[in-house]
């Protein structure tokens, strides 16, 4: 307990530091939120018009002051108003994020159910010729960019079939589930391709490593079957580093993979942070990033938290 609550401790330091740093970097990118808006009829307005429009997107008066301004309301639970939807920045969060964390979801599912027997397979078979194989089409896929696959899978389904996946919308889960994984199944194997790579490299490193340690010896001297030995004694341990993977992928997911959305055109987290920057949609890009960064910091959380389920020789706090 004492552990959990200095780690919490820290989030608000953590995201202070993310808030100050994001709030500089949009404010350096060349352009403002009216030039954005109006394009070359900016160069139009009057010195008075374009006063009151800098009033009204609250970039009027100097840096440090529009920062008090925003973290006055981000402690009253106010993270602004987006400029390009004209609503709270945390409705428009909450109306693209489901999407984000389902695709993270299952991402992650196909990942883990590829990888993590993947591994275990290669390890069990060790400098065999299926062992090369596993780690050659790992090698493949991790040297694979996504946006890469994904526009490979779109060709095939296009050329060679004559369909093309559905892109551009979004069916909530729970009104139309059929509809909504025919919508994320492609872009999820094509973000969790390289993720099942990276899964089965580690955990095959790692069973290899536990494989060779004293009390799995000592369990196969007892007896205990191969099986038993493999998924009972040795898998556990050897989960450790692909959570590790898991996590940090996890939190990278979850703030949206931007070239996969880009390519299905799915409205998503990372389409919503990558129109905000072209907008110059300042409040809604620092909210995002905000909101990204608590996200991450939830995850690693978890992960550290989950080490002492799969280890119990694992303390954490203790020095």
């Amino acid at each position: 307990m004492t552990y959990l609550l200095r780690r919490l401790a820290v989030f608000p330091l953590v995201l202070i530091g993310v808030s100050i740093v994001v709030f500089v970097a949009i404010r350096m990118v060349p352009g403002d939120a009216i030039t954005a808006m109006l394009g070359t009829e900016a160069g139009l307005l009057t010195p008075a018009q374009r006063e009151a429009l800098a009033a009204y997107f609250g970039i009027d008066q100097p840096w440090f002051v529009q920062y008090g301004r925003w973290l006055l309301g981000l402690l009253h639970g106010n993270l602004g108003i987006s400029s390009t939807y004209g609503k709270p920045v945390l409705d428009v969060i909450i109306e693209r994020f489901p999407l984000t964390l389902e695709l993270a979801l299952l991402s992650m599912i196909i990942a883990l159910a590829v990888g993590v027997p993947a591994g275990v397979f290669a390890a069990t078979h060790n400098e065999k010729l299926s062992d090369l194989g596993v780690r050659v089409a790992a090698m493949i896929g991790q040297s694979t960019p996504n946006f890469v696959l994904a526009l490979l899978i779109i060709y095939t389904l296009s050329a060679g079939f004559g369909v093309l996946p559905a892109m551009g919308e979004f069916s909530p889960l729970w009104q139309d589930p059929l509809r909504n994984l025919s919508q994320l199944i492609l872009p999820a194997i094509t973000l969790g391709f390289a993720f099942a790579a990276s899964v089965t490299r580690v955990s095959r490193s790692a069973m290899l490593d536990v494989l060779s340690d004293d009390y799995v010896r000592t369990a196969r001297s007892k007896g205990v079957s191969a099986r038993g030995v493999i998924w009972r004694h040795a898998l556990p341990n050897a989960l450790i580093p692909v959570v590790t993977l898991s996590g940090i992928e996890f939190g990278y997911l979850l703030g949206g993979a931007v070239i996969v959305e880009q390519i299905y055109a799915l409205p998503g987290l990372g389409r919503l942070v990558l129109d905000a920057i072209l907008q110059r949609d300042y409040a809604l890009v620092q909210g995002c990033v905000l909101f990204i960064a608590f996200n991450f910091m939830i995850v690693n959380l978890l992960v550290d938290l989950a080490y002492v389920a799969l280890d119990p020789r694992i303390r954490l706090g203790e020095q």
